[in-house]
């Protein structure tokens, strides 16, 4: 059996210890960072299948180190907040994390959503998320070439991470349909997802900063309560 290797980012000693033993007990190798600086080059030294990622290190925060080792590669980041800290959660998402837990938080939960985020990579780079490389979708002023991996909007091309543009994809897709969030979930980053749903929400916030004319009131990626979103074609489209 493969032992996957994860690189804990945490300064906490009674957190540090307790991952070591449990982690190693599930199958893991684990390389312990104390502060941002130290996991950024760690991780350049020996390269991990995932990293979980305190939010408050000495030295460099959390935010910091996730948007940096985004510039580096897209392995799966599980970001560590305090329970309160919900701005950090979704700063941390909006970076670039994968995922989140609060503190204190149950071992058996952690190691679930770390295999499932990565066999979600796996599944990325393997292609068994598959995009119809001939799909092209153009709704009003928003093209997405799937094959290119390109959005257009309004004339410019804008940069999107995958896992935005797969949310993207399926609402252009399915332009005046609703979308619940269970298919969004299941779509984009697995059934097996075990995760909370805020990070679709975060998601979608972003999406609607870049399509949105206004994207404090929304007309285009509508929320539509307590089902999910769909995608209304603008007037002039």
């Amino acid at each position: 059996m493969t032992r996957h290797h994860v690189l804990v980012v945490e300064d906490e000693e009674s957190f540090v210890e307790a991952l070591q033993i449990g982690l190693t007990r599930e199958g893991f190798d684990v390389t312990v960072a104390r502060d941002g600086q130290q996991a950024l080059e760690l991780f350049d030294a020996n390269p991990p299948d995932l990293v979980l990622l305190d939010v408050m290190l000495p030295k460099m925060s959390g935010i910091d180190v996730c948007r940096q080792l985004r510039q580096r590669s897209q392995l799966p980041i599980i970001m560590v907040t305090a329970k309160s800290s919900e701005i950090d959660t979704v700063v941390g998402l909006e970076v670039g994390a994968d995922d989140y837990v609060t503190k204190p938080y149950r071992l058996r939960e952690l190691v679930a959503r770390m295999r499932a985020a990565m066999r979600r990579a796996s599944s990325d780079a393997t292609g068994e998320i598959v995009l119809d490389e001939a799909e092209a979708l153009v709704v009003g002023d928003v093209s997405l070439d799937v094959a290119q991996h390109v959005v257009t909007i309004r004339g410019d091309v804008v940069p999107m991470p995958l896992k935005e543009f797969e949310v993207l994809r399926l609402l252009l897709s399915n332009v005046g349909r609703v979308m619940t969030r269970e298919m969004l979930i299941d779509r984009v980053w697995g059934a097996d997802y075990v995760g909370d749903t805020k990070t679709l929400d975060v998601h979608i916030k972003r999406l609607r900063a870049k399509v949105e004319d206004d994207p404090a009131v929304p007309t285009r990626i509508v929320t539509i309560r307590g089902l999910g979103y769909k995608y209304d074609r603008p007037s002039f489209g």
